[in-house]
């Protein structure tokens, strides 16, 4: 780090003076005190960049310390849209054609219904702006312990000397940490959508209800290597775009369902403020690749604890329930392209191996979205189809109380056999949870009843009992 001694520093007051003006809002650093943190190290762009978000926070309501998301959507979509390339006529009729074939293809195999609003092409900038809201949703809680752990541990490396500079700014650091935070997500989210080929490519439902979407523009990178023709490979991608977007519309309950249990997990995520510390202690301004590798890396999340570990769990079946119903119901529509198998295969290959949305929430939030059980749980639906038809397998996506669990995956056969005796209007056998629900029934019951004595007392000692009210 540069030595001060070595340079014509300004002095505490002055330095104190220039975070008051900033933290007042009262205009920008003048030249020669750029020149100033230039000679300190300091990147006078970064510092003129910082002290806007600042001063845009101090505009703000004083009441509000919600997160501003504008630097999220701001950095995404400069990304996203860099190159400029929009949707070709020619692209635009082939996916609305794709699409036109694939709802016919899937209303044959399936007894959820097709979408109210028409499926179609979307630009990477476009499917930025649907997006973001759920992203935003998803990193919230996250972005929150970030910025309250840049705080405390702002104020914790403060000098004495310097805390009055910095006296009453606790929200506003809350709102730039929260601001930095959104930087990044912006950042990850406009890579991301360099990558995406559809709406439902990452698993989770990130798309407004009912609407389906291809993107063109990465739609050629991923078929570059599998020599596979353009328009079987369309009619796939497109099919599978359908069916995820057609369960979610059906089961209303499934997203909310989905995203609640992302953000119960994400919840937990507490930022590591030793090492946030530990790394301000040692902060040189000069060199901040450490601190960006830190955040980038996720070595100031700290380990899972259980309950993240068992949420994630649970979030990692759901998934797989989810796709592997999707891949099997994509498979019957498509019997009829002859690729249909190696898409698939690649697919759920890129999936596996952890997709982009995979990489973009592990650095967020710690979270890995990879459906592990995915091939188990196609396995499961096969056989459910097989065994009774596609109209009671979708009936299993009309409750939440429905769908199958981790131990249908494992066991498929017990599954197939409740719903075939459902069908032949069999009683279910009973289990464990039905054998403790009757107990503590009865428990509740033999608590509410009369004891023996109060019993006699009410039927009267003869004489002055009630009447019989039977006729004479």
């Amino acid at each position: 780090m540069t030595d001060p001694s070595d340079h014509d520093l300004p002095g505490d007051d002055d330095f104190a003076e220039m975070l008051r003006r900033m933290l007042g809002g009262q205009g920008g650093i003048d030249p020669e005190q750029l020149q100033q943190l230039s000679a300190m190290g300091i990147d006078p762009a970064m510092m003129q960049n910082i002290m806007r978000q600042m001063q845009a926070a101090m505009a703000g309501d004083d009441g509000d310390e919600s997160l501003d998301w504008s630097a999220a959507k701001t950095q995404a979509l400069h990304i996203a849209n860099r190159d400029g390339l929009g949707i070709s006529a020619g692209a635009r009729t082939e996916f609305d054609q794709a699409f036109a074939l694939a709802s016919l293809w899937l209303s044959e195999v399936t007894t959820i219904a097709e979408l109210a609003q028409t499926p179609q092409p979307i630009t990477r900038g476009q499917w930025v702006e649907a997006t973001l809201p759920v992203w935003q949703e998803l990193a919230e809680p996250v972005a929150t312990s970030i910025s309250d752990a840049l705080m405390a541990a702002l104020e914790s490396q403060t000098p004495e000397e310097m805390r009055s500079a910095i006296q009453g700014a606790g929200r506003l650091m809350r709102r730039v940490g929260g601001a930095l935070f959104a930087g990044q997500l912006g950042a990850v989210i406009g890579r991301l959508s360099l990558e995406v080929v559809s709406g439902g490519d990452v698993g989770i439902p990130l798309m407004p209800t009912g609407e389906a979407a291809i993107l063109p523009q990465n739609f050629a990178d991923f078929g570059r290597d599998l020599e596979i023709e353009e328009d079987q490979l369309a009619l796939v991608l497109a099919t599978r775009e359908l069916a995820h977007a057609r369960l979610f519309r059906h089961a209303k309950w499934l997203r909310l369902h989905v995203i609640s249990q992302v953000t119960d997990f994400a919840r937990g995520v507490h930022v590591d403020t030793d090492a946030l510390e530990e790394l301000a202690s040692r902060f040189d301004p000069s060199a901040p690749e450490e601190l960006k590798a830190a955040i980038e890396s996720g070595a100031l999340l700290p380990q899972r604890s259980e309950a993240q570990v068992a949420a994630l769990t649970r979030l990692e079946n759901l998934l797989a329930t989810i796709e592997g119903w999707v891949d099997v119901v994509t498979a019957d529509a498509t019997a009829r392209v002859p690729s249909a198998d190696r898409i698939a295969e690649a697919v759920r290959r890129r999936r596996a191996v952890g997709g982009p949305g995979e990489q973009a929430m592990a650095s967020l939030v710690g979270l890995e979205l990879r459906p592990r059980r995915l091939r188990e749980a196609a396995a499961m639906w096969r056989a459910v189809t097989d065994a009774v038809g596609p109209a009671v397998r979708d009936r299993l996506w009309d409750y939440p109380d429905l769908i199958p669990t981790a131990e249908d995956i494992d066991d498929p056969a017990a599954l197939v056999a409740r719903l075939q005796a459902s069908e032949r209007g069999e009683e279910p056998e009973r289990d464990a949870f039905d054998d403790a629900l009757a107990a503590l029934l009865d428990e509740e019951a033999a608590a509410d009843e009369p004891s023996g004595t109060e019993r006699d007392s009410s039927a009267g000692d003869g004489e002055d009992g009630p009447e019989d009210p039977r006729p004479v």
